[in-house]
C-alpha cells in the first residue's frame, strides 16, 4: 500500500507539473480593428431584483460599437423587469424582453431569436465584465472557420473569506481543465456566462433542443453540438485576463453544494464515453486521498507518511493552479491552497453522491418544472 501510494504521489505530481505548462503565464490578444459584424449581447435573468443596478453599470461600461444588448426576463416575481427597465432606460441599444417559455436555455433562445447580430455573446446577470471584454473576446472570429469562442470565468471575493477563496481556486481549476480539453482538441465544456458564437452556427445545429428537460447545461450542450457538427477546431478557448468575467461567489457551502449537484447532474444527459470517464476519474481520485486517511493511521512513521503524500498533493496544487491565477491576476496565499487541498476531496466526494441522491432546485424550481 505505501509503494502504491507513493506512485500515486508522483504521478500526481509530474501530472500537476505537466497541466500548468498547458496554461500560458501570458496570453496577450493581438490588436486589430472591431470585428465588422453585428454583435448581440444576451443575457438571461429571473429574480435578479438585488443585482440590478449592479448589472446596470456593468452594461454601462461595455465599450463596443454597435452593440445590441437584450435582457430576457425568465418570469422573475421580484420585479427584476420593471427595475432593469427603469435603470438602462436610457441606455441606447438595450432592450428588455420577457421570455414566454420557462428556464434558462428558453429565455437565450427567445433572445436569440429576436437578436439582429450575426454574432451572439451570452452571460449571466451576477456577472462582471472588463469594458473591453467583448472586442477581445471575438477576435478569434476574424477566422471564418471560427463558430464558438469561450473565455474564462472566476468567481469574486465575497470579503476576503477562506470560503470565497476555496471557491475562486476551485473555479482555476475548472478553467485549468478546460484550457487542457481545448489543446487536446477534446471540449469538454465552457462557461454560459463567458461565451461567444455565430448565430448561424446556433441555428444550424439547431440551438438547445434535444436538451430542454435538463435543468443546466445551455453552455455544455451547446458545445458539444459545434464540435459534433463543425469539427473540435471550430471552437476555441481564450484564456486571457483581458476576456476575464467574474461571477459571484456562492455565499454558504450549502448554496455552493447544491450549485454544483445542480452542474454535475447533467453528466448523465451527455451521453458521452469521455464525460463519464472524466467524471467518474475525478471522483475515483478524491477517494484515494480520502482513503488514506484510513490505510496511515497509528505510530509517528504512518503520521509522517500521511503528511508527506498530502504535502505533494498541496503542492502539486499550488504549482499549476497558482500559475493559473497568476495569470489572471488572481493572487492567493500558500494558505489558501492548503486549506482548499485539504477540504476538496471531501467536496467533491459528496457534490458526486449528491448527484445520485438529491434533487435540487435553482431559483425555486426544480428539474420536472423545466419539462412544464
Amino acid at each position: 500500500m505505501f509503494s502504491f501510494y507513493l506512485l500515486w504521489c508522483l504521478g500526481y505530481l509530474v501530472l500537476h507539473a505537466w497541466l500548468s505548462y498547458q496554461w500560458p503565464p501570458k496570453h496577450p490578444l493581438k490588436a486589430r480593428a472591431p470585428l465588422p459584424l453585428k454583435t448581440s449581447l444576451i443575457i438571461p435573468f429571473r429574480n435578479e431584483s438585488q443585482n440590478a443596478p449592479r448589472l446596470a453599470l456593468e452594461i454601462r461600461k461595455i465599450q463596443f460599437p454597435d452593440l445590441e444588448t437584450i435582457l430576457v426576463d425568465d418570469q422573475s416575481e421580484d420585479g427584476s423587469f420593471e427595475i432593469l427597465s427603469e435603470l438602462l432606460e436610457d441606455v441606447r441599444g438595450v432592450r428588455l424582453l420577457k421570455s414566454p417559455g420557462i428556464g434558462k436555455k428558453a429565455a437565450l433562445s427567445h433572445g436569440i431569436s429576436h437578436s439582429r447580430g450575426a454574432l451572439i455573446v451570452t452571460s449571466d446577470a451576477d456577472c462582471s465584465f472588463p469594458e473591453n471584454w467583448i472586442e477581445k473576446l471575438s477576435r478569434p472570429f476574424q477566422h471564418s472557420a471560427i463558430q464558438l469562442v469561450a473565455g474564462p470565468v472566476v468567481a469574486s471575493l465575497r470579503g476576503n473569506s477562506v470560503f470565497g477563496k476555496f471557491q475562486q481556486i476551485e473555479w482555476l481549476s475548472i478553467l485549468m481543465l478546460t484550457q487542457v480539453s481545448f489543446l487536446r482538441k477534446q471540449p469538454l465544456m465552457c462557461s454560459g456566462a463567458n461565451l461567444a458564437f455565430r448565430k448561424k452556427a446556433f441555428e444550424e445545429v439547431g440551438g438547445y433542443l434535444g436538451n430542454e428537460q435538463v435543468l443546466s447545461g445551455d453552455d455544455e450542450f451547446l458545445l458539444k453540438k459545434m464540435v459534433s457538427f463543425y469539427g473540435p477546431e471550430s471552437c476555441v478557448y481564450v484564456p486571457a485576463r483581458e476576456v476575464l468575467v467574474a461571477t459571484q461567489a456562492q455565499a454558504s457551502w450549502t448554496d455552493l453544494i447544491r450549485q454544483r449537484i445542480r452542474w454535475a447532474g447533467k453528466w448523465k444527459s451527455h451521453q458521452s464515453f469521455s464525460h463519464a470517464s472524466y467524471a467518474l476519474l475525478a471522483f475515483m481520485s478524491q477517494g484515494v486521498w480520502i482513503g488514506s486517511l484510513v490505510v496511515f493511521v497509528g505510530g509517528w512513521q504512518g503520521l509522517l507518511f500521511l503528511l508527506t503524500i498530502w504535502g505533494v498533493k498541496i503542492l502539486a496544487e499550488k504549482l499549476s493552479l497558482g500559475r493559473v491565477g497568476l495569470s489572471l491576476g488572481q493572487r492567493l496565499e500558500v494558505k489558501d491552497y492548503i486549506f482548499t487541498s485539504l477540504i476538496h476531496p471531501f467536496y467533491v466526494l459528496g457534490v458526486g453522491l449528491g448527484t445520485l441522491f438529491i434533487k435540487v432546485k435553482w431559483k425555486g424550481r426544480s428539474q420536472e418544472d423545466s419539462l412544464i
